[in-house]
């Protein structure tokens, strides 16, 4: 067997288990997903080499790890997702790492931010009563929950209301990078 057909196989494996384990049908899953209900019955029977974009959309629709899709059941011990394997989107001059696993998904989401220079996150209100925590790593960034804005620099801690219009910006000459903790997204 080849490594790619081994590849399709164990991705279509985990797909249908982590569907069936959910109780939803291809139909559910085409709708949560916004993947057509032909393209994810072509995954299931690893007839298919997906987009990364069309697996994302199916971990996060059957709230599965992305990161740990190929390796099969999870096993006991200690859970690595190497730097390399981490989902990373990118937001005009943000590059969002996501490091927690997609079963934290609304309760505790951990990212990595890394900010060109100048570069800004703006995002909507989330759920009532969520919050972000965030920790400056590198350069200088300005955060703002609603009419509130505070500067911060290498170290500098913010802990703030994520269920109202919210922003962080790299306010320094350089890069920055932060680290964020969404609660109750």
């Amino acid at each position: 067997m080849s490594a790619r057909s081994d590849i399709h196989d164990r991705l279509a494996q985990s797909l249908r288990e982590a569907r069936k384990a959910r109780g939803l049908s291809l139909d559910a899953v085409a709708k949560l997903s916004g993947v057509s209900r032909s393209m994810v019955s072509q995954i299931e029977r690893a007839e298919s080499s997906p987009t990364v974009a069309t697996l994302w959309n199916l971990t996060q629709a059957l709230q599965v790890d992305f990161a740990g899709l190929l390796e099969g059941k999870p096993r006991p011990g200690i859970e690595v997702t190497r730097a390399g394997a981490a989902p990373v989107i990118d937001r005009g001059g943000v590059r969002i790492r996501i490091l927690s696993p997609a079963e934290a998904v609304g309760e505790n989401e951990v990212y990595e931010l890394d900010f060109d220079p100048g570069a800004r996150l703006v995002s909507d209100p989330h759920s009532p009563g969520c919050r972000e925590h965030l920790t400056v790593i590198d350069g200088q960034v300005s955060v703002q929950s609603g009419d509130e804005v505070e500067r911060l620099g290498p170290g500098d801690v913010a802990r703030y209301a994520a269920d109202r219009g919210h922003e962080i910006a790299a306010t320094g000459v350089g890069a920055a990078r932060v680290i964020l903790i969404v609660q109750g997204s």
